[in-house]
C-alpha cells in the first residue's frame, strides 16, 4: 500500500489561476464614454499646486481658468520650509517651528511625534554622535515605548544601528561609497537586515516629512493628500480589487498606480 506522503506528491502542484482579460474593445468604449469635467480637472491641479507648495503658480493657473483661489503664501512657505527641513535631517529645527505654527499637531498626535523622535535619532547614529543617541533614546524614546507597546519594534530597529555601525554608516543613500567591507556587504545583501539598513534611506525621511505635512494640513482645514494623490491611490486600489475578482486591465497597464506612489517616496 502506497504511503500517504507518496499519495500527496504524485498530486500535481496547485497553481494560481490565470486572469481574465477585460475585452479590450468594450474597455476603450468605456474609456472613451466617460465624461470628464474639465472645471474638474482643473481643480484637481489647483488643489496640486497650492498642497505641494507652488502659491505662485497655483495663482497664475487659477487666474488663467477662472478658478477662485485664496493663496496664503505665508503659510504655504512655512509648511514647505518645516517638510524640507525633516528631509535634510534638521529634526530639531521642524519640531520647533511645528510648535511655533500650533503645538496641539504634535501633541494630539503621538504617532507622529514619536516618527519624529525616530528619525532624529536616527541623525544622531547617522553622525556618529553615539553618546547623545543613547541618552536621547533612554530620556525620550523609552517612555513613549513603554507606554506605547506598538512603537517598541521601531524603537528596536533603530536601537540595531548602534550594534552596526558600519551597517548604519554605509546604508545612507546620501552618501558616495565606491567600495565596502566586505562584511558590511555581506550584511546590506541580507535581506534580515534590510528593514534596519532602509531607516538609514532619505525614504524614510521623505516618508516622515510627508506625514508631518499631512498632519499641518489637516490642522489648517486641508485636505491631508492632493486629490491627485487619493485618485491614485484609489485606482491602485481598484486594481487589486480586478486582480483579486481574477480580472486583468487590458494593454499591460496593470501597476502604473503603484509606481507612482512609490516614486513619491523617493
Amino acid at each position: 500500500m502506497a504511503s500517504t506522503s507518496a499519495s500527496r506528491s504524485a498530486l500535481p502542484a496547485a497553481q494560481t489561476a490565470p486572469l481574465a482579460h477585460i475585452d479590450v474593445k468594450r474597455w476603450e468604449r468605456a474609456m472613451n464614454d466617460a465624461e470628464i469635467n474639465k472645471s474638474d480637472l482643473n481643480a484637481m491641479i489647483l488643489d496640486y499646486l497650492l498642497l505641494e507648495g507652488f502659491p505662485d503658480a497655483a495663482m497664475e493657473f487659477a487666474r488663467e481658468t477662472g478658478l477662485p483661489a485664496e493663496v496664503d503664501h505665508e503659510a504655504i512657505q512655512e509648511r514647505m520650509e518645516i517638510q524640507e527641513a525633516v528631509e535634510e535631517g534638521r529634526v530639531e529645527e521642524a519640531v520647533r517651528r511645528v510648535n511655533e505654527l500650533d503645538p496641539e499637531i504634535l501633541d494630539t498626535n503621538p504617532p507622529l511625534l514619536f516618527h519624529l523622535h525616530l528619525l532624529r535619532l536616527i541623525e544622531l547614529i547617522r553622525t556618529e554622535q553615539l553618546e547623545p543617541a543613547l541618552e536621547f533614546a533612554t530620556n525620550e524614546l523609552a517612555p513613549r515605548g513603554a507606554q506605547n507597546p506598538e512603537f517598541l519594534a521601531d524603537l528596536e530597529k533603530t536601537m540595531a544601528l548602534l550594534a552596526f555601525p558600519d551597517l548604519a554608516k554605509f546604508s545612507d543613500d546620501q552618501a558616495h561609497h565606491p567600495t565596502l567591507p566586505p562584511a558590511t556587504a555581506e550584511l546590506l545583501a541580507d535581506p534580515a537586515f534590510l528593514p534596519i539598513s532602509q531607516l538609514m534611506r532619505r525614504s524614510q525621511r521623505v516618508k516622515v516629512a510627508k506625514e508631518l505635512n499631512a498632519a499641518i494640513l489637516e490642522s489648517q482645514g486641508l485636505g491631508m493628500e492632493t486629490k491627485l494623490s487619493g485618485l491614485v491611490r484609489l485606482m491602485s486600489w481598484g486594481e487589486d480589487r480586478l486582480e483579486k475578482a481574477g480580472l486583468a486591465i487590458p494593454g499591460g497597464e496593470r501597476g502604473w498606480a503603484d509606481e507612482v506612489l512609490k516614486a513619491e517616496m523617493k
